[in-house]
């Protein structure tokens, strides 16, 4: 800690990126020897167990994912599924904050609304799934809808709770002033809520992300979870890892790629 603090301070512009590149690798370093760690307990646990059915060893599913690449399935797949994130997040948003918004500000709407929420909130999206086949069909529709329903009560709450958490001074001098409804709600609660907004953006895309995998396997004849699905059906346990570890990596990819946005959207949160 000395001897960063030292280069910050004495060197200037050149010690601070000196500093930072330090800290990057430290954390690179940390990163692989995680993940050294995971493929070694792995290929152990793979070489007990003797049956590459039961749990293929890292190198099979290595050579699995060459194939499913070079073949273009993977592609097909990861881009499916990455379509009916996007679309059903961009629903759940398009609602839940603008909701949030409204039932913060009118106490009426909150009163009237807020119970049929609480009632539906603790569903989870795999319970819908059976009501979206029936409405939707088989395709791309009931996972736009189970996507938009796993992404919206995270997005929601986060928003309202913002919304509800705008100080009274900051309300009152904006009335004082003359500020109408519509300018209190888009110059005075949208901006203090948007710490809170954007942590349920996050969480909700989370969830959206994981809802669509679920609904894949059930409702779907394409994306990531209708290879895991249908790779389990044919003993193919490699490709299904594959499909595992290309969600987990995607939406660590999600998270990150927002985590980023985060100094742009809230740009006072990243000087502090």
């Amino acid at each position: 800690m000395m001897n960063l603090t030292g280069t910050i301070g004495g060197g200037g512009r050149q010690g601070w990126i000196a500093a930072v590149v330090g800290l990057a690798g430290t954390t690179v370093i940390w990163i692989f020897a995680s993940y050294a760690l995971f493929v070694v307990t792995w290929n152990i646990a793979a070489g007990v167990l003797d049956n590459p059915v039961l749990l293929p060893s890292a190198g099979l599913t290595l050579d699995a994912a060459a194939q499913l690449i070079s073949s273009g399935i993977l592609l097909s797949d990861v881009l499916a599924s990455l379509k009916r994130v996007v679309l059903g997040f961009a629903m759940a948003a398009s609602i839940a904050i603008p909701l949030a918004m409204l039932m913060a500000f009118f106490s009426t709407l909150r009163r009237l609304t807020m119970p049929i929420v609480q009632l539906l909130r603790p569903i989870p999206p795999i319970a819908w799934i059976p009501l979206a086949v029936l409405w939707f069909g088989i395709g791309d529709p009931p996972s736009y809808f189970i996507t938009a329903i796993a992404a919206f009560f995270p997005i929601f709450l986060n928003a309202f709770e913002g919304g509800i958490s705008v100080e009274k001074r900051h309300i009152h001098a904006a009335q004082f002033l003359g500020a109408g409804r519509r300018a209190m709600i888009m110059k005075i609660i949208v901006p203090s809520s948007m710490p809170y907004i954007w942590t349920g953006v996050i969480v909700g895309l989370g969830q959206s992300w994981m809802a669509v995998v679920t609904a894949e396997l059930i409702a779907a004849q394409s994306g990531l979870g209708y290879m895991i699905q249908n790779s389990r059906i044919n003993l193919e346990t490699a490709n299904v890892l594959v499909g595992m570890i290309t969600i987990g990596l995607l939406g660590s990819l999600m998270v990150a790629g927002l985590r980023y946005l985060e100094r742009y959207v809230l740009p006072w949160k990243a000087t502090q």
